[in-house]
């Protein structure tokens, strides 16, 4: 069994919100495998279901921590105890303020680069999670990165964003597998992206 998070704020003032992305992408996820209904537990909304892998299909517990972004980390660890998960069965998908618009990447270990939710997911599980980055881009000054993050996407990045998620749940029999090179490319193949520096750009560089 493994655990897919994906990091958000609870409740509609934040729903459409770039830092909800995480939440949008295990939405699709549980819509596009037909998990069951979504229910209360570890202080998150959860729900189970199956994915497909080359190895077989892979049990699955989504969740939504629906502790507040910072507070993450209490409601994954929770479920990891309590299921005995290893930091490396468990994927975390969130907003990415270092990636361009629409990218995406893989990564397992490493530091929080700012995000409130993942610094929290350290605390509790340690570093060693695999982390799904989506890109929301950079506003261009610090001071302007948490009205980015808190704000709701536009229309315009409505295309984008519905390829990246769709893209990111039909590519998911890789990252069950445990292929996480595989399925950043297959992801990224399925919804391309432009690649460049979202704050150079920002700044108009």
């Amino acid at each position: 069994m493994i655990i897919i998070a994906g990091l958000g704020n609870p409740g509609p003032k934040y729903e459409k919100n770039r830092h909800n992305i995480g939440f949008m992408a295990v939405d699709e996820i549980a819509r596009r495998w037909r998990f069951g209904p979504e229910r209360a537990k570890f202080q998150s909304i959860v729900s189970e279901g199956e994915v497909d892998s080359a190895d077989g299909p892979v049990k699955v517990l989504l969740m939504k921590p629906q502790t507040y972004m910072n507070e993450s980390g209490r409601a994954v660890g929770e479920a990891a105890r309590f299921y005995k998960i290893k930091p490396s069965e468990i994927i975390v998908f969130h907003d990415e303020i270092d990636l361009a618009p629409g990218r995406f990447r893989m990564k397992t270990g490493g530091g929080a680069a700012g995000q409130n939710g993942v610094r929290s997911l350290i605390s509790h599980l340690g570093a060693d999670f695999r982390r799904g980055r989506m890109g929301v881009g950079h506003p261009g000054e610090s001071h302007l990165v948490m009205p980015h993050v808190l704000g709701d996407f536009h229309k315009a990045e409505k295309p984008w964003l519905d390829a990246l998620l769709q893209a990111c749940a039909d590519a998911l029999p890789f990252a069950a597998a445990g292929d996480d090179e595989r399925y950043q490319g297959e992801v990224m193949r399925l919804a391309p992206a432009p690649k460049f520096s979202p704050r150079q750009a920002a700044k108009g560089e």
